[in-house]
């Protein structure tokens, strides 16, 4: 089990989560090992995606930057966007360990689609209109379709299948995030301090969930949960089959949460024997891994702890299940390929 965290300062981070052999004075049970840690960038890093053994990172100098977990090494760059890159989403299906593609927007409007087996550019289009940056992209389970929002104040829905914008509308508000659950049936949209549960189907409205403070990230879970974090410095879960929330862990971190990973989705949970694991990321520079049960009860301490000592910005998590290793080809095979296609 992996994290990757992105930095202001241009760093990126990686972690292996490791079980400890016996607890330390503060209960914790987890401990993250450092895989590696350097200046990937040369601008502040805003966001990050894992899956499987890869990892991206993306940022202000517009450029995507892919690694290799298992063997904590960078594995090269994607020079296909002309604004900085705003968002980034591995699409695995269900039945694999192994991404199929990778998803990349920028500050421009476009959203560029690659094959993650090995690494090729496949097309580039515009999600948004042209200037209005892509804030947030999300894949559906089955890899048929994804669905943006951006600047413009608009949603987007890009037809993967065709590589084309399907649908486009209206929000009369800026999202700033926009996700699928892990099943498909819903996607949420985070606007401010709240948080819109729609059905897939058809977009229908069902929960509207009202934070006191904005939220800044969010993640699904199992059984219908959603855990959010934000600038109340809380990891808030919840129940979106009742519209309220199920539980919270207060004061989380000491600064904002900016990032918000739900691990035990797609994960071994033998590698660390629970599967009911949540990591946050703060502003501050800290990362925490928790065991969301024991908020149900009390307020929790965390299981691992990490301190970057830099200005986090994004934070995702992947198992580490796959043999497969990721690879890049050269411009020319590349070239190649684009030709075949």
């Amino acid at each position: 089990m992996s994290l990757i965290a992105g930095s202001y300062e241009k760093f990126i981070w990686g972690f292996k989560l490791k079980p400890l052999k016996h607890s330390d004075d503060d209960g914790k049970t987890l401990s993250l090992t450092r895989l590696f840690s350097y200046p990937s960038h040369l601008a502040p890093i805003s966001t990050v995606a894992a899956a499987g053994p890869v990892a991206a990172s993306g940022g202000g100098d517009d450029t995507v930057h892919v690694y290799d977990l298992a063997a904590a090494s960078s594995l090269g760059s994607l020079y296909h966007h002309s604004a900085s890159v705003t968002a980034l989403e591995f699409y695995t299906p269900p039945q694999l360990s192994f991404p199929r593609n990778l998803l990349s927007a920028a500050a421009d409007g476009s959203l560029s689609i690659f094959d993650a087996d090995p690494f090729v550019h496949l097309k580039t289009l515009w999600a948004h209109k042209k200037g209005s940056g892509v804030n947030s992209v999300s894949v559906h389970p089955s890899g048929k379709l994804a669905l943006t929002v951006g600047r413009d104040e608009c949603l987007g829905m890009i037809n993967l299948l065709r590589g084309k914008r399907k649908f486009y509308c209206r929000l009369g508000k800026e999202a700033t995030v926009v996700k699928f659950d892990s099943s498909g049936d819903k996607f949420f949209m985070i606007m401010g301090e709240k948080i819109g549960v729609h059905e897939a189907e058809d977009a229908r409205l069902v929960w509207e969930l009202e934070n006191s403070k904005r939220v800044l990230c969010a993640a699904s879970g199992e059984g219908g949960l959603l855990f959010s974090g934000g600038e109340d410095r809380n990891i808030n879960a919840w129940d979106t089959k009742a519209g309220k929330v199920a539980y919270r862990i207060d004061d989380a971190h000491s600064f904002r949460v900016k990032g918000i990973v739900v691990l035990s989705r797609n994960t071994d949970s033998t590698e660390t024997d629970d599967p009911y694991l949540v990591a946050s990321a703060s502003s501050d520079g800290v990362i925490r891994v928790w065991d969301v049960r024991m908020a149900m009860k009390e307020k929790p301490l965390p299981l691992a702890e990490a301190n970057t000592k830099s200005r986090l910005t994004c934070l995702a998590g992947s198992s580490l299940k796959s043999l497969k290793r990721p690879r890049f080809v050269s411009e020319a095979e590349e070239d190649l390929a684009m030709e075949e296609s």
